[in-house]
């Protein structure tokens, strides 16, 4: 199994800048996709970004495009999200999550990690 540690949280102003990172132990080398999902109160999970290990692929929701970046290090088996020009619609509680394989769903979780974005 994968296990999975967020970090990075905190109270940023509007505009300002954080790094999540991810930093993943275990079964590493099975893992098909990492992402990044973000919760606020009283709504849905939401899909923020995800890298498919195989050629490095990644894509974004629209809310973040152009202002959030999802990466990883190999040698250090951290994934990484790097959020700019934070707004206070980001504020959310930001999970990271792992895709064993393609037929699988996003169903190893991390405990996550508080996003405050004050305007």
């Amino acid at each position: 199994q994968v296990q999975l540690v967020e970090s990075g949280g905190g109270l940023v102003q509007a505009g300002g800048s954080l790094r999540l990172s991810c930093a993943a132990s275990g079964r590493t080398f099975s893992s098909y996709a990492m992402a990044w999902f973000r919760q606020a109160p009283g709504k849905d999970r939401e899909l923020v970004a995800d890298l498919i290990k195989s050629g490095s692929s990644t894509s974004y929701s629209d809310s973040v495009k152009g202002r959030f970046t999802i990466s990883r290090d190999n040698a250090k088996n951290t994934i990484y999200l790097q959020m700019n020009n934070l707004k206070p619609e980001d504020t959310a509680v930001y999970y990271c999550a792992d895709r064993r394989t393609s037929l699988h769903g996003y169903d190893i979780w991390g405990q996550g990690t508080q996003v405050t974005v004050s305007s």
